[in-house]
């Protein structure tokens, strides 16, 4: 008769859950191995559409550097161009009327004196 001993019974058992556990442990590999390069080319992906677009935003940040500089510099032009008009009028106002003009500029002095005198009196000493 047959006589199996508990062991040699219990090897083939092991063997296969052995082999199960190995075979579990190389697909769970496999499919974290799988993730992983799943991942890096949706990196690399992601990767290749942002620099287009960090170029192009860029590029639009140097231009509106560029459109704002150009408005400053026309708005200091215009600027300067109304002041040279402000005081060649003044000029040409005080050459044809000097004495209206003392007088004006007089009051103006004493406006403004009275603004400071008010000014001094209603600051609290400290």
């Amino acid at each position: 008769m047959f006589n199996f001993s508990t062991r040699d019974q219990a090897k083939p058992l092991t063997d296969q859950a052995a082999g199960a556990a190995d075979h579990a442990i190389k697909s769970t590999q496999d499919t974290v191995n799988e993730a992983l390069d799943t991942l890096a080319d949706s990196v690399e992906d992601l990767r290749s559409q942002a620099t287009p677009l960090l170029g192009r935003v860029s590029e639009q940040t140097r231009a509106m550097a560029h459109r704002g500089a150009d408005a400053v510099r026309a708005s200091s032009h215009q600027l300067r161009d109304s002041a040279v008009r402000v005081s060649d009028g003044t000029v040409a106002y005080v050459r044809d009327e000097p004495v209206k003009s003392l007088f004006i500029a007089a009051a103006a002095g004493a406006a403004l004196m009275a603004l400071l005198t008010l000014a001094s009196r209603s600051r609290p000493r400290g």
